[in-house]
């Protein structure tokens, strides 16, 4: 048996190996020690053990000795987070339960539009079961190979068709949860409607396993979209972009899904360090913006975004723009957006903003947010993008990557306390759709209310009295 943390005593380990089994219990230290970072390679641990249960039986056995033992758990899914919420601490105190065995798909129900998963299923299998059932599942995320149903529910992801479908909060009708006792909770609820008290379910999405560990989910799923046309746009300015969305939204309706923004540098970026892309259109433009209508039903989407766009170049607010119809234009024009991510990562050491605001308020607060920027360090590189349609920017700080750490870590802070005010006032959020996590705690205890943090604080005593769950996240 391989060396484990001094804290954990042989006694628990063998009643772990009781509950799980051979295959339930990770006893080969190198594959341990990868539950013990995150992908990103920025927060590093050390945990107790690693558990991975079969079934939401033996979460709640593990969950009944962590309790009785006072043992902290960390709960991680495909651990393909942002802000370091799935990684245990160094104090060598904390068991991982990793949910990625739970992987049945109970149910799927297409009169009832909807299908019920456990918490270790893909994403991307989630979206398989739907579309196996002519149904279509709308969460996408540029992790959906490898993160899981249960890890986009602690964070309430968001991704790419949340301005149509809302973020995953809003495709949840029901949760089964193992709460911190190891109390089982079925809120597999397949209803629309359901008036009978608060709404537990809400509690725990978003919570980032701070509050119990989510093992399943009644999901929705919808009608499939059979037609897409994209087009990318080239504009001046934000304020032009903002009146294209809105007349975007007033002709298609509901048929819009996404609407992203990027900036000139954030598209140069990526043209640098990101092969087999091009740029979508002839010239520069100061930004630029990548539209995507769907629908369920073949028609004329290409002619009634091609005439929406038109109108709007006649006004001056586009001043170009390319329609793509078929898949490997859609793709392409794809690729040079979901490219920004991995651009960053070769350009540099990022200190990133993911933070929503109302959308009238974006072309001031990005005047703000730059003249703010550059007053903390003015040759600071802006890599502006994000999901537009819903609030949600990636406002990302680059500077080189032989920065010292020395004077990288203290111009972090100074970069957030810049942002993060000007978000605050603003009426924003600092975290919009990659969870709280360690990386955002501290600005999130700063930015709260004392009512609703307390709020906050209230309910975590009240399900999780000997505090054992993901202690150091979110809250």
């Amino acid at each position: 048996m391989s060396t484990q943390a001094p804290s954990l005593s042989t006694a628990f380990l063998q009643k772990l190996h009781a509950i799980v089994g051979d295959a339930g219990l990770v006893q080969d230290e190198q594959l341990k020690q990868s539950h013990d970072i995150d992908w990103l390679g920025k927060w590093k641990g050390l945990s107790s053990a690693v558990v991975r249960p079969a079934n939401t039986a033996e979460v709640a056995a593990v969950m009944r000795l962590c309790h009785e033992t006072r043992t902290p758990v960390v709960t991680q899914g495909g651990n393909t987070g942002m802000s370091g919420g799935a990684t245990p601490d160094d104090s060598g105190a904390q068991l991982v339960l990793c949910t990625t065995r739970l992987t049945r798909v109970r149910d799927v129900d297409p009169l009832n539009n909807t299908m019920t998963v456990e918490a270790g299923v893909l994403l991307a299998h989630a979206q398989r079961a739907a579309d196996e059932v002519n149904r279509y599942f709308p969460l996408s995320l540029g992790s959906e190979g490898s993160c899981t149903i249960g890890g986009n529910l602690a964070t309430n992801a968001g991704g790419i068709a949340v301005l149509r479908y809302g973020n995953t909060r809003d495709l949840v009708l029901g949760v089964e949860v193992v709460l911190p006792n190891g109390k089982i909770w079925n809120g597999l609820r397949a209803l629309r409607k359901d008036n009978t008290g608060y709404s537990l379910r809400d509690l725990f999405i978003g919570s980032e396993g701070t509050l119990g560990v989510v093992t399943a989910a009644v999901l929705k799923i919808f009608p499939k979209p059979i037609a897409r046309v994209s087009a990318w746009l080239g504009c001046d300015d934000m304020q032009g972009l903002l009146e294209v969305l809105s007349r975007v939204r007033n002709d298609c309706g509901d048929r819009l899904v996404a609407f992203e923004m990027l900036t000139e540098e954030s598209l140069q970026l990526v043209l640098e360090h990101v092969t087999d892309v091009r740029r979508p259109l002839a010239g520069s433009h100061r930004y630029h913006a990548l539209v995507e209508l769907a629908d369920t039903r073949e028609g004329e989407l290409g002619s009634l975004l091609e005439t929406t766009l038109e109108a709007a170049m006649e006004d001056g607010l586009v001043r170009d723009a390319a329609i793509g119809a078929n898949l490997t234009q859609r793709q392409a024009f794809w690729k040079v957006r979901e490219g920004i991510s991995q651009a960053q990562v070769r350009a540099g050491k990022a200190i990133k903003h993911d933070i929503a605001l109302p959308i009238s308020r974006l072309p001031q607060f990005v005047d703000d947010a730059l003249a703010a920027v550059h007053q903390v360090k003015a040759d600071a590189r802006v890599i502006n993008f994000g999901h537009m349609g819903d609030g949600n920017l990636h406002f990302n700080v680059l500077v080189p990557l032989d920065t010292p750490d020395a004077e990288f870590h203290p111009l972090i802070q100074r970069m957030n306390r810049a942002v993060h005010d000007l978000v605050s006032a603003a009426g924003g959020s600092i975290s919009a759709e990659h969870g709280v996590g360690q990386l955002r705690r501290d600005e999130l205890r700063h930015y709260k209310s004392e009512t609703e943090f307390g709020l906050m604080l209230l309910v975590k005593q009240s399900i999780d009295p000997n505090q054992i769950m993901n202690p150091g996240k979110l809250i």
